[in-house]
């Protein structure tokens, strides 16, 4: 998918005055990866639809076990600390909207060591996105502060640790 610029600007909700965006950016690999597959293009809550990019990859790394799945999603932030910084420098954004690798990371965070079903992908989904869209302290304050990929993949990554530890109450609490 290739977007002008005026498309682009639409699609975020917003104008995005100074970033660069020429039209091959969209169809570089990194970049690819960086809009979670193509899902950070969605026209409205890029974020949300990076979240939901994320369930297959929960879903096919879950049966791995506890062990492979936390040293994959180690190598996901590690590899995301690259794809997004490339992405929002080529972009000339700090966190450009449509970078949602971090959405996917933080997911899979969130759904560590979760049973499963369906209701448990589910609540880890509204879970991440309630402290991804809040950004309760120290979430908001790691997103203004600290820059770059690191920067871009941090504070999701605290967003999934806390809505994992939420879940892993409701685990014990529901069961």
């Amino acid at each position: 998918m290739v977007l002008t610029t005026s498309e682009n600007n639409k699609a975020n909700g917003n104008s995005m005055t100074g970033q660069k965006q020429p039209s091959q950016i969209w169809r570089h690999p990194i970049h690819f990866l960086s809009f979670g597959f193509g899902s950070g293009l969605a026209q409205f809550a890029p974020g949300t639809f990076g979240t939901l990019a994320a369930i297959p990859v929960y879903l096919l790394l879950e049966p791995l076990g506890y062990m492979i799945f936390a040293i994959v999603t180690v190598a996901l932030f590690l590899v995301g600390v690259v794809l997004c910084h490339t992405t929002a420098l080529a972009l000339g954004s700090h966190d450009h909207p449509a970078i949602v690798w971090d959405e996917i990371v933080g997911y899979l965070i969130t759904m560590f060591m979760v049973p499963q079903g369906w209701e448990w992908v589910l609540a880890g989904f509204l879970l991440f996105r309630f402290f991804d869209i809040l950004k309760p302290w120290p979430i908001r304050w790691i997103d203004r502060q600290v820059h770059g990929g690191f920067g871009i993949m941090l504070d999701d990554v605290l967003a999934g640790v806390f809505a994992c530890l939420c879940l892993q109450g409701l685990v014990i609490w529901v069961l």
